[in-house]
């Protein structure tokens, strides 16, 4: 992860990047959506990586699978983010910025990989104020 994002505020060119790659998908519209695949949504809902623009709360599409459920590797990844401290907005960026620690390759990218996926998130984390790690 590229130093220049720690500690600021993600600028609109990567949440536009995100939404023409991956979908950017508000909270309401996925919660629709999962409504008419599911009866109870609540265990989703609460798995969701969510995103914070201006007044909005938006869903990275890359966490879904076709079908529309929740990508287990993402979930496993975002509840490890929520222990380590890592903001959702930074947890999301740091999803499609290459890695040094997945060989330059961005974690989206690489979700066979969880294992090093978990180490390359933890080595991130170190690198964070306030995440108990960061030097």
């Amino acid at each position: 992860m590229p130093a220049p994002i720690i500690g600021k505020p993600v600028s609109d060119q990567i949440w536009e990047s995100i939404r023409a790659e991956f979908t950017l998908p508000t909270l309401e519209q996925v919660r629709r959506r999962l409504t008419e695949l599911m009866e109870d949504t609540d265990p989703v809902m609460r798995e969701l990586v969510r995103i914070f623009i201006g007044e909005g709360t938006y869903c990275p599409g890359f966490q879904f699978l076709p079908g529309g459920q929740i990508h287990p590797t993402v979930a496993s990844l975002f509840r490890h983010a929520l222990e380590l401290k890592i903001a959702h907005n930074y947890f999301t960026v740091w999803m499609i910025t290459p890695s040094q620690d997945l060989g330059g390759a961005r974690p989206v990218d690489s979700l066979s990989r969880v294992p090093q996926l978990h180490r390359a998130l933890e080595g991130f984390a170190a690198q964070l104020p306030g995440t108990g790690r960061a030097n």
